[in-house]
């Protein structure tokens, strides 16, 4: 059975500035507080899942339970057709210690090559996590392909090199209202809000 979010507190399971600035432009409607696992000092556990859902409900299991509040998760990245699906769930280790994407998204431009084939698919895994050890989850998806050299300065991670198929702009182009219309973690968030919000 789902269950519904009550409203107040929400933690919201990530260190990442970018993610944590989307995720709370998704909650403005609702009756939500959201605060950062950042804001509120808890460690990141360790991302060993083998799937963006698993991960996405190791973060969020551990935020709820640390924090004795709702915690919500993402966990995304980039995958790559002819990469077989990298760099994946590895997708911001791909980026190195310092978070470095500029490097990460030359990697995957180095290792693409000159394949002609340059379709990816940016993933999004949300999980919701009650300290009672409920967890409900849900999967968005966008498909475009990689372009070179990247494009943009807005939006974060791949973005600048990620164009959305029927589009012109990257992700790191695009104004955010568009972004947040069309991408992986909205589509994500529509069915979270459908399940648990509404």
């Amino acid at each position: 059975m789902t269950r519904h979010f009550k409203g107040g507190r929400l933690v919201v399971a990530s260190h990442n500035p970018g993610k944590v600035r989307e995720i709370y432009v998704l909650l403005r409607a609702f009756d939500t507080e959201p605060v950062s696992a950042a804001e509120l000092g808890l460690p990141e556990p360790i991302e060993d899942g083998l799937s963006f859902v698993a991960n996405a409900i190791l973060k969020a299991e551990s935020a709820a339970i640390q924090s004795g509040l709702p915690a919500l998760s993402d966990d995304s990245g980039l995958t790559v057709k002819v990469l077989n699906g990298a760099p994946g769930i590895y997708s911001a280790r791909w980026a190195g210690p310092e978070k470095d994407f500029q490097c990460a998204m030359q990697r995957v431009q180095d290792e693409v090559g000159d394949i002609p084939d340059r379709s990816a698919r940016f993933v999004c895994a949300l999980a919701l996590a009650w300290p009672d050890g409920h967890v409900e989850t849900f999967e968005g998806t966008v498909d475009g392909i990689l372009v070179w050299p990247p494009r943009g300065d807005r939006g974060f991670g791949y973005d600048p090199m990620f164009l959305p198929n029927g589009h012109c702009e990257t992700f790191g182009e695009m104004e955010q209202t568009h972004k947040h219309a069309i991408s992986h973690r909205a589509a994500a968030f529509r069915q979270l809000v459908a399940a648990c919000f509404e």
